[in-house]
């Protein structure tokens, strides 16, 4: 093996390159259809790889590898190029049905993340007895019956006191809400 790629590389020896090319070339495009290549493409990129070593064989260190490894490295190193060259994007068959996604579009998502956090702040700011009524009634998912059993206090004190509670979020808040 050493043999023929010195004469390559010394004498460009054709028959050397022969030798290599009958060795190698059947491997190489064998390694690029495991990679997914078709045919036609593995068989070119196993020419161009032993073109490559047909040039730059006085290149070859043997203290860094085998002949092999390095012949080998070309050829993967020809593969990712030649991916790098095609598209990236294909269109979809036209069978493919487009669906928007059900996500919320990210400003959407930091508009509402951000009235949320207003709203909560008007409300942390409710005299106790209104912060109490409109908690156990929106957090807690009581009626109005409930919370006047669960506070003691008769139900229209509670509908009094969550009218006010709306009333003081509205003038914080302002019309947005």
């Amino acid at each position: 093996m050493d043999d023929l790629l010195q004469r390559i590389a010394r004498d460009r020896d054709p028959l050397a390159f022969q030798d290599l090319f009958r060795l190698y070339g059947p491997r190489i495009k064998s390694m690029m259809m495991r990679q997914g290549a078709d045919s036609a493409a593995a068989e070119d990129i196993a020419q161009e790889t032993l073109f490559a070593v047909w040039r730059k064989a006085h290149l070859f260190v043997a203290q860094k590898g085998s002949i092999a490894t390095w012949i080998y490295t070309i050829a993967r190193n020809l593969r990712i190029d030649r991916l790098r060259r095609h598209a990236a994007y294909q269109d979809l068959p036209e069978e493919i049905e487009s669906v928007p996604s059900e996500e919320d579009l990210p400003d959407e998502s930091l508009n509402r993340e951000q009235e949320r956090e207003r709203i909560r702040g008007a409300i942390e700011v409710l005299p106790p007895e209104q912060y109490e009524v409109v908690h156990l009634s929106y957090i807690e998912g009581l009626s109005h019956n409930e919370i006047a059993g669960v506070i003691g206090a008769p139900l229209g004190t509670v509908k009094s006191r969550m009218r006010l509670a709306y009333e003081k979020i509205r003038e914080t808040l302002g019309e947005e809400i």
